[in-house]
């Protein structure tokens, strides 16, 4: 780090900027702090001559905008950006981003100081990556610009950062005649022969990283760097040096051929069975990097906001630098190691002259852990780096990239040696760009978009691999139509990869304003042969219109049609073609659009049933609710609480008056009283009548509570009242405990109502035909005798985590957890069958479990991804995600997934998008 120069920015929206972090050819990269909140951020400013470059600027943008969309789970949202209208004269910078701070080092410089990393810690860096690549490849894209540099190891596992010609540019060095010498991490045989990327390509990526990290050099890069692409295309890698329990599973990685590849769960699960952040708990760092991101973390938390930015608000103008001589003056640099003063760096590995850097007097605390094993201290020109003492790593991958920029933005200073490229290779439009990966409990990761930190040995440094020579690529297209993106078979934002969409698998080319649309006419795809960890290729796949609202609810019908309602109406798509065949506004808000015998579907509507004809979707019956329930005027009909053949129950209120009690003589009459009165019912949708009605307490406002049914037996029905419709004083009588009724199946009476253990009143309960319940308490799941309470088995969760709602299918129940993690236990005895991750970073609620008509395939679904798990044995079969556009303008679709499943297809839906997906 560094003290700001006189003309950096002081400011950058929320945010006030303390020191220079690093910098590249393209941006700089800043420490800062929100005083409002106390929040540090890195800030990855564009440098203002490259901002004015329309084809910069819009790269920036659009990466920006990918890096929304991919937000969730391990990649974090951007904290803030920038105003792209800004000008200069406006005193905004227009082109910025901000990410959390999160302590961490680039991997060619934790090699740097530590060496190869040891076997623990390679398998949790290839677990972690592997995951993170399995999420991008589920949503349908890939993922370029790995490299050494970008990616990050922070105490709690690996990270990504900066990736693409924007983040490879970050970190380039100006060089005359108009080009910037970069370094864009690892190329592949199939680019190399000017072949499309996909998924495969990032696992050839992923070998040449691990190989670097077990041996501190990458394959291929011995030799003259012109032969480098000859290499990569022809020659078998040198793996000796690599431990014998990966070497197998990197050179499947390194196969040539990118269908020998194995896919990013496949690596994930082979490394790390438990995942990344279980195999990394306790610590996965070499003391070494584990003390430099300490003090890392130690030198920006000891930063100080200057006084005059201090008490600054806002919106008030940037203050004025240091004057040049009042700046403190630069550290002195500590010993060298012997190693990095004889070995020369290369001539054409040299950066340029640059201006003298100051570095701030930086206050370290007292407690700030010291370095730890053999390392020194080099902070040469401000920037504190640990060095290993021993041998390092050759230094063999001689820069041989460059992006043309316009002349006049690069250095006019002549080179000693001018680059000779080794190639000529066209850049993909816009690679796909997500933001820095968060910590797994939510934390914001270190590094924006668009920045990618040095190595120790600058430009020349460790690992970075062979270059060539490269434009600058185009601007991304312009966005697509939204009513049209709505239709695209998979949507990636502003940033298509190549110009290609990756969707299960598959691949569309597409143009600049084309769209692969799902026609209803459109006959099946072929099935193709699907590997390990990818999506099968959809049935089909049927986009709501964009001209109407968005769906509320969904349902199968006789396993014949998806039933669609919406604020407008209820419409009907056939299962077997995806093709939609009918809508009807009467059925607007419907909900539970269930069989009401064998040729009619019933759909509850706010103010009355309907039974609709499966063909046109016309009326056939209608009931209306006040003449149905004539005694219960104006009676509102909450959620159904559950159905089972031909019978639904609900709950339902109105509202009566109470008259005041006729006055004593001499005495004011008192005011009437509105009172809410609740009932739960039972109704036949075949006979089209009323079975019975059950006074209930009324719920929190308007009055009627939300029931769901937990468990149907032969003489009774269990059901649980959704904690958000007690009331305050019901609540308050719980005492935080949750309970069940027992109403009585024929009669309606309730018979009973119980509290098991310490199950709160949100816990997730589900019960079974043979009389016993299973409920989250605290982070285990509990399995009691329904009618008595009895405890019988537990089942304890991971910390810090809770059980979601369980799935009984036979012998074993299915169970889901908010860490991510999906099993099987055994009914009878509780005994863990099996237990996995689906390998979704961060929190949220607990996935929802749907399972096959087979009863063999298992999904789970949540905010982040669809995961496809063998219900036998929980082996991992296949994750998706949908990344698209939702709002006319945009906005990134935040609805979670869900799942409905029939016969051997699994119907995946995320808000107007839905796939037919073909599950064992």
């Amino acid at each position: 780090m560094e003290a700001l120069r006189q003309d950096d920015p002081r400011r950058f929206g929320r945010f006030t900027a303390l020191a220079r972090f690093d910098e590249g050819a393209s941006a700089v990269r800043y420490v800062a702090r929100d005083i409002a909140t106390g929040e540090s951020a890195l800030i990855t400013a564009a440098r203002p001559e490259l901002a004015a470059v329309p084809v910069f600027s819009r790269r920036f943008q659009a990466e920006a905008r990918t890096a929304e969309r991919l937000a969730g789970g391990w990649v974090a949202p951007p904290l803030d950006t920038g105003d792209p209208a800004a000008t200069p004269a406006d005193g905004a910078e227009p082109l910025w981003t901000a990410a959390g701070y999160v302590p961490a080092l680039p991997l060619a410089e934790a090699i740097g100081i530590a060496g190869p990393l040891p076997g623990r810690a390679l398998r949790i860096l290839g677990a972690g990556i592997a995951e993170i690549l399995s999420r991008v490849h589920a949503a349908g894209s890939v993922l370029q610009g790995l490299a050494p540099g970008t990616v990050l190891l922070a105490a709690d596992g690996p990270r990504l950062t900066a990736f693409g010609p924007l983040g490879a540019a970050a970190s380039a060095e100006a060089r005359p005649g108009g080009q910037l010498s970069v370094r864009l991490g690892y190329l592949t045989p199939e680019q190399i022969e000017g072949k499309e990327v996909s998924a495969a390509s990032d696992l050839f990526v992923l070998g040449l990283l691990l190989a670097y990290a077990a041996t501190g050099t990458t394959p291929f890069t011995e030799g003259p760097a012109e032969e480098a692409t000859r290499r990569i295309a022809e020659d078998e890698p040198e793996l000796d040096a690599v431990p014998q329990e990966l070497r197998e599973l990197i050179a499947n990685c390194l196969a040539k051929d990118p269908d020998q590849r194995p896919t990013a769960g496949t690596v994930a699960a082979e490394l790390a069975l438990e995942g990344a952040a279980g195999l990394a708990r306790g610590g996965w760092l070499p003391e070494p990097l584990a003390a430099a991101v300490a003090d890392q973390e130690a030198r920006v938390l000891a930063l100080e906001v200057p006084e005059e930015n201090a008490a600054a608000e806002p919106g008030q103008a940037d203050a004025p630098a240091a004057p040049e001589d009042a700046r403190p003056e630069a550290p002195r640099t500590l010993r060298e190691p012997e190693s990095a003063r004889t070995a020369p760096e290369p001539e054409d590995a040299r950066p340029l002259p640059a201006p003298p850097l100051e570095a701030p007097a930086l206050r370290k605390p007292a407690d700030a852990p010291a370095p730890q094993g053999d390392g020194d201290i080099d902070e040469d020109r401000g920037t504190t780096r640990f060095l290993n003492t021993g041998p390092r790593p050759p230094q063999n991958d001689r820069p041989t990239t460059q992006l043309a920029l316009p002349h006049e933005l690069t250095s006019a200073a002549p080179a000693a040696h001018p680059v000779q490229p080794a190639a000529q290779l066209a850049l993909p439009a816009a690679p796909v760009t997500p933001q820095p990966h968060s910590h797994p409990h939510g934390g914001p990761a270190p590094y924006p978009a668009a920045a990618l930190p040095a190595g120790p040995a600058g430009p020349g440094g460790p690992g970075q691999g062979p270059m060539v020579s490269l434009p600058l690529p185009p601007a991304p297209a312009p966005a697509p139509d939204p009513a049209a993106s709505r239709r695209t078979l998979l949507t990636i934002a502003a940033a298509a990869v190549g110009g290609l969409i990756v969707g299960g698998g598959s691949v569309a080319a597409l143009g600049s304003g084309d769209t692969a649309r799902a026609t209803d006419d459109k006959p099946a795809p072929t099935p193709r042969r699907t590997l390990p960890g990818q999506a099968p290729e959809p049935r089909w796949i049927y986009a709501h219109p964009a001209s109407e609202s968005s769906p509320l609810t969904t349902a199968l019908w006789q396993d014949k049609l998806l039933v669609v309602t919406s604020e407008s109406q209820a419409s009907a798509v056939d299962l077997r073609s995806g093709k939609r065949l009918w809508q009807r506004a009467d059925g607007a808000k419907g909900q539970a659009a269930l069989a009401a015998g064998a040729d009619l579907v019933f759909v509850a509507s706010p103010t009355e049933f309907l039974w609709l004809s499966p063909e046109n979707g016309k009326v056939v019956h209608r009931v209306r609710y006040t003449e149905a329930f004539d005694d219960l005027p104006g009676l509102t009909v909450g959620r159904l609480a559950g159905s089972s053949g031909p019978v639904i129950w609900f709950t339902g209120s109105h509202t009566v008056t109470v008259k005041a009690p006729k006055p004593k003589k001499g005495k004011k009459r008192g005011k009437d009283k509105e009172v809410v009165e609740a009932y739960f019912l039972a109704y036949d949708i075949v006979q089209r009548k009323e079975l019975w009605r059950t006074p209930v307490p009324a719920g929190r406002a308007p009055g009627t509570p939300a029931y769901r049914v937990v468990a149907e037996r032969s003489a009774d029905v269990l059901v649980r009242q959704d904690a958000a419709s007690l009331t305050a004083a019901e609540v308050k009588k719980a005492k935080g405990k949750g309970s069940v009724r027992s109403f009585d199946q024929k009669t309606g009476k309730l018979l009973w109502t119980r509290q098991y253990g310490a199950a709160s009143l949100e816990a997730a309960t589900s019960g079974d035909e043979d009389g016993m319940l299973y409920a989250a308490v605290g982070q285990d799941l509990q399995a009691f005798e329904a009618d008595t309470a009895k405890p019988l088995w537990r089942v304890e969760g991971s910390d810090g985590s809770w059980f979601g709602t369980p799935l009984i299918a036979g012998p074993l129940i299915h169970t889901t957890e908010r860490s991510r993690l999906v099993g099987a236990v055994e009914r009878e005895s509780g005994r863990l069958v099996w237990r996995r991750s689906t390998e979704v970073p961060g929190t949220g609620p607990a996935p929802s479990l749907t399972l096959s008509g087979s009863e063999k395939t298992l999904i789970a679904a949540d905010a982040i991804q669809v995961t496809a798990f063998s219900a036998a044995d929980g082996e991992r079969l296949w994750k998706f995600q949908d990344i698209r556009s939702a709002a006319p303008k945009g906005g990134t679709v935040s609805a979670s997934y869900r799942t409905l499943a029939f016969g051997e297809t699994v119907v995946v839906q995320r808000d107007r998008s839905f796939y037919a997906f073909p599950v064992a």
